[in-house]
């Protein structure tokens, strides 16, 4: 049974907005270690530093007082854990996975497509948490000028209980799926406002499910568009809502990497420049150090935040989830969040001025611009295998080892 996200608004939450690690990780570590009954972790990185040891500390403990611990990794986001790591974890009790941990040619990982990246933590099914955040050193600024600028989102309200069937759906064996899958979906109390949708981007039913709210968003938008995004090349419908919402007088901003984690990221996002700084879109690079963030407002109420890039790998292959959001006062604090970041953080891209290379540019722009008419069509070209989750086991004493051999 493959999991299945809510589509439509859900009324009464609430969302916290919390910004890079700093306020994301006490947040998610006070919640585990309040847990009562259950806590459930996806994750696309896992790194054993002083990030990951916190999540680690935080699960055994909750594993140790008897909570039902759920711990979902990718297997190519997280692929170097130590032994120690996982298996004082499983022999707590933490139900440890990997998703499709594949195999290594000459030391090099070859399991790069789709990936597992979203980034969800449920608690007791009646908290969340949802966003761009990994659990690494690199998401905090102590860790340098590396250190990456993200968002993520608490979330309180009826809508953790799709969050929470979804995340059980999608980590639990078959067997316990079986045992809840005719259970009414619990009616979590009203805790604010909001409406909400949860989202999700798989490579079965829900292909396309992300990319469609934004093109939705973008044709009602009336007054204005910010996205931030870190990896930016998105598919030709969705460059066409941008370009037909900027002509049509909509104040449209672009906060794209200026100081990229891969230097290919801005090379990429470039070929795109000419093509939308000509419909009126107006493009800022962020360029205090790299951005990770995949967040969005329209308007006045709407605004998403979760896990996915707008790149052919979160579009058209990689399993994602965001939280679309209708409420004024959350998308009022993430606008003012965000032109923060451009006023005192960005650059801002200006048009190319006419020269004696502009037609090869205008060439180029509009052989790219039209070469994403069919990314959807060859990313369903690209090898195709069923991810396998495979259950981690505790390494057995090396006394045991020895007997045995």
């Amino acid at each position: 049974m493959r999991p299945r996200p809510s589509s439509r608004w859900i009324p009464g939450n609430h969302f916290r907005l919390l910004e890079n690690g700093e306020e994301f990780f006490p947040r998610v570590f006070e919640a585990i270690a309040q847990a009562q009954r259950e806590v459930m972790v996806e994750t696309f990185i896992l790194f054993d530093d002083h990030i990951g040891q916190g999540l680690h500390a935080a699960l055994l403990q909750a594993a140790r007082r008897g909570v039902s611990v759920n711990l979902l990794v990718d297997g190519f986001g997280s692929p170097d854990l130590p032994d120690h790591f996982v298996d004082s974890l499983v022999q707590a009790g933490v139900r440890f996975r990997v998703f499709d941990p594949g195999r290594r040619l000459f030391g090099q990982r070859l399991n790069l497509l789709r990936r597992m990246h979203r980034k969800i933590v449920v608690v007791d099914g009646t908290l969340g948490f949802i966003g761009g955040i990994n659990y690494s050193a690199d998401h905090v600024a102590d860790f340098g000028p590396q250190a990456k600028q993200d968002y993520a989102v608490e979330v309180h309200g009826p809508i953790v209980a799709h969050m929470h069937r979804f995340t059980r759906t999608a980590v639990l064996p078959p067997s316990v799926q079986r045992t809840h899958r005719h259970e009414p979906l619990p009616q979590l109390p009203a805790a604010g406002s909001a409406h909400a949708m949860f989202v999700t981007r798989d490579n079965h039913r829900h292909t396309n499910d992300i990319e469609r709210h934004y093109r939705i968003a973008l044709r009602a938008a009336r007054e204005r568009v910010v996205i931030a995004n870190a990896y930016f090349f998105p598919g030709y419908r969705l460059v066409r809502e941008l370009r037909r919402a900027a002509r049509r007088g909509v104040d449209v901003r672009l906060i794209l990497q200026g100081e990229p984690d891969m230097p290919i990221v801005k090379t990429a996002a470039g070929l795109l420049y000419d093509h939308l700084l000509r419909a009126g879109v107006h493009i800022y690079e962020y360029c205090e150090r790299p951005l990770h963030g995949k967040v969005a407002l329209v308007d006045r109420e709407w605004s998403t935040v979760g896990s996915s890039n707008l790149d052919p790998l979160s579009l058209s292959l990689n399993l994602e989830a965001n939280v679309v959001i209708r409420d004024a006062s959350f998308n009022a604090l993430l606008y003012q969040r965000l032109s923060r970041l451009m006023q005192r953080h960005c650059r801002q891209v200006e048009p190319a001025p006419r020269g004696a290379w502009e037609a090869l540019r205008l060439l180029r722009g509009y052989c790219v611009y039209h070469l994403m008419r069919w990314f959807p069509a060859w990313a369903g070209w690209l090898p195709r295998h069923e991810p396998a989750i495979a259950v981690m086991q505790a390494e057995p004493p090396a006394d045991q080892t020895a007997r045995a051999s």
